[in-house]
């Protein structure tokens, strides 16, 4: 494509690529061999090693895979390129919800391996439904044991976008030694950590060529008339001819283009690059895309959130429409701020930059008031609220920690970096549990919250002890009784004196607190009834088994005052004192918070998430195909609070990362016999400081 002139024209302008796919996949070594063969790094960085551009925090390095978005800024052939390396687990996802609208086309990089197919469909489906054009990169080809049709029939389940097979290996001795460009039609020998060679198409695979790029073409003549009457004709289209069909089908998102190749070697990357400088398009496709107009002010989005040690808040950002500069004033959905320092981005290093024009990806200096994913604007007239809307979604949580910090001297300090933390990653969920008096950090796994305590040691000097969130526990009675409440009090003067008559009964499940009286003859003054209630609600925040109390009525039907001694507080503490009693006499049982779970796994996982469910004392509700994705089932269960720990652990290990759930609280149920026992006497001995 170097040497071919295509009629559909090139985009101009930087351009930002993202790198996305399954865990493990590749994507960060694809990036370093993306980088050496621009001639933006001497020679290609190891993963393994710790000796790549991207991956660089410490968190990465130490646990060897991405944890956040990964920026580098190169030039290649006099354009501007910025590639985010995106992580693959599903739990640092978010990365990619903030990006990947943005991008102007991504690489998704994969692997003949049947495991990932679902992880794969998660990447494509997403990328699809943002319209984002996209290259697939099949990588460790080098490692492949099967043939690649082979591997293609393989991948397309994953994907509702056809796949168009762009690239065909050339096998020696079973070891992929170079590949044949099908648009091309030209054979090129790998070399090591080099551009590949062209060579001749050998002899022996002129045949299998022929069939794969006739394969090619017919899928491109799905969408061209002319070219499906040369195909019928046996007429040999011009190659400007497939080149311009090439490139408006990938922009319309009407295919998938296929590549090959071995990031590791650096094999397979020079073709890739020059696709994406002739086919990928450009900051005005991914305007349109987002709906924003080409004219107006100064407009960027930003697409990450970083809080350094010594230069404060870094908002990396896509500009999409015309140009900031440093001490710009700009204005976000949240507030004005001015442009304090703008900076270019190579993994963890950083440059100044005088300017940011259109389509470039560059880190503005402590933009206080904005967001990741929040829309800034170089004019102060901009409509804040219009902002909003693109701000990318977020999932529900699926974990959880109670955390307190080893030293109480750094409570406040918690809280600081917490919110930062959360700024960071909106994906994390921060609360202080006022009932429970816990701190709950949430997030979307187990190694997710692990990034964010290790950040909050080594960034913010905070260290934390964990523990298991508490459960809310509730209980209620069994039975109607009556009780009598009375208080009083002689202690100089104006004395105390408050008796009420209570009947107090269960109700249903869910149906909260009732109160009423039928009090005959003025025995309770009416000026008193709020102060019964009040004091019947007081008794239920600590019930008899040391939990609060749910679902019962009290109803007051006689009592008797006292003209001088008798207030409100009276009445009051008379009524708490009552009701305390009679939920003591009307057997008190324990109710734990059940959810209702809906598990969504792939098909061949089914069997294992019942187990999973059943094994947390989870009840099947239902089960079937889950709506609009092939090769996937939904399974709506019900499973106590008390049994959700680590439920996202075994889930993910039963489906190669892939499966996840959605919780809501659904109903409150009865905890019998030992468990129950055990339940209360564990809070007792915390509450007694056990």
């Amino acid at each position: 494509m170097g040497d071919v002139s295509s009629h559909e024209a090139r985009a101009r302008g930087p351009r930002l690529i993202a790198l996305a796919g399954p865990f493990q996949c590749g994507k960060t070594t694809l990036m370093e061999a993306i980088l050496a063969h621009a001639g933006a790094i001497p020679r290609q960085g190891s993963v393994v090693e710790g000796a790549s551009v991207g991956d660089a925090s410490a968190e990465a390095r130490a646990h060897k895979m991405s944890v956040e978005a990964n920026v580098a800024t190169v030039d290649y052939m006099g354009d501007s390129y910025t590639f985010i390396d995106l992580p693959g687990s599903v739990e640092f996802a978010q990365d990619a919800r903030n990006v990947l609208p943005a991008a102007d086309a991504a690489i998704v990089v994969c692997e003949a391996d049947e495991r990932k197919i679902p992880a794969l469909q998660l990447v494509l489906r997403q990328l699809e439904e943002l319209g984002v054009p996209h290259f697939l990169f099949l990588n460790k080809i080098d490692a492949a044991t099967i043939d690649v049709r082979d591997a293609l029939a393989m991948l397309q389940p994953a994907s509702r976008t056809p796949l168009l097979l762009r690239q065909i290996p050339i096998w020696n001795n079973g070891v992929a030694v170079g590949f044949i460009d099908l648009a091309l039609e030209r054979a090129y020998v790998y070399r090591e950590h080099a551009p590949s060679e062209v060579m001749e198409i050998p002899k022996g695979e002129t045949a299998t060529e022929k069939e794969a790029r006739y394969s090619m073409l017919e899928r491109l003549a799905d969408y061209d008339d002319a070219l499906m009457e040369e195909l019928i004709s046996d007429i040999e289209p011009p190659r400007d001819q497939v080149f311009d069909d090439l490139t408006k089908e990938l922009r319309a998102g009407l295919v998938a283009p296929l590549f090959i190749g071995a990031a590791e070697r650096g094999a397979g990357v020079t073709r890739l690059l020059k696709a994406l400088r002739h086919e990928a398009p450009g900051v005005d496709a991914t305007r349109r895309r987002l709906g924003v107009e080409d004219s107006g002010p100064p407009l960027a989005r930003i697409l990450r959130t970083v809080h350094t040690s010594h230069g404060g808040k870094l908002s990396i950002a896509r500009v999409l429409r015309g140009a900031f500069a440093d001490g710009q004033p700009v204005v976000s959905p949240h507030g004005e701020d001015r442009v304090s320092g703008l900076s270019r981005l190579f993994g963890a290093a950083t440059s100044k930059a005088a300017a940011a024009k259109e389509g470039d990806v560059v880190a503005f200096g402590r933009l206080e008031h904005a967001a990741t994913g929040d829309s800034i604007v170089g004019d102060g007239k901009a409509d804040a609220a219009a902002l909003k809307k693109t701000r990318a979604q977020i999932p529900d949580p699926v974990h959880a920690l109670a955390l307190s910090a080893k030293d109480r001297k750094d409570e406040m300090r918690l809280a600081a970096a917490m919110s930062k933390l959360v700024e960071e990653d909106p994906s994390l969920v921060y609360v202080h549990d006022q009932e429970l008096s816990q701190i709950k950090l949430f997030g979307q796994g187990e190694m997710h919250l692990r990034v964010a305590l290790e950040r909050l040691a080594s960034r913010f000097g905070v260290a934390v002890e964990v523990a298991k969130p508490t459960v809310a526990y509730r209980e209620t009675i069994r039975h109607k009784v009556t009780v009598r409440g009375r208080h009083k009090k002689q202690s100089g003067g104006h004395g105390q004196f408050g008796d009420v008559v209570l009947e107090v009964a269960p109700r249903g499940r869910g149906e909260g607190f009732a109160f009423a009286e039928r009090v005959h003859g003025g025995a309770v003054p009416k000026q008193y009834f709020s102060s019964v209630e009040a004091g019947c609600q007081d008794a239920l925040a600590h019930g008899p088994l040391g939990f609060p109390v749910v679902d019962v009525e009290a109803v007051l039907t006689d009592g008797s005052y006292h003209s001088v001694d008798s207030s409100d507080m009276a009445f009051r503490t008379a009524a708490r004192i009552g009701m305390s009693e009679a939920l003591e006499k009307a057997e008190p049982i324990l109710l734990e918070p059940v959810l209702a779970v809906d598990i969504f796994v792939p098909s061949d996982a089914m069997s294992r998430a019942t187990g999973i469910v059943s094994a947390r004392r989870g009840q099947i509700m239902g089960f079937g195909p889950r709506d609009g994705w092939d090769g996937w089932d939904k399974l709506e269960t019900l499973i106590p609070e008390a049994e959700m720990d680590n439920l996202i652990v075994e889930l993910r290990s039963a489906t190669a990362g892939a499966g996840f759930y959605q919780a809501r609280f659904d109903h409150l149920a009865e905890v019998v016999g030992k468990q129950a026992r055990d339940i209360v006497a564990a809070h007792a001995a915390k509450a007694n400081g056990g």
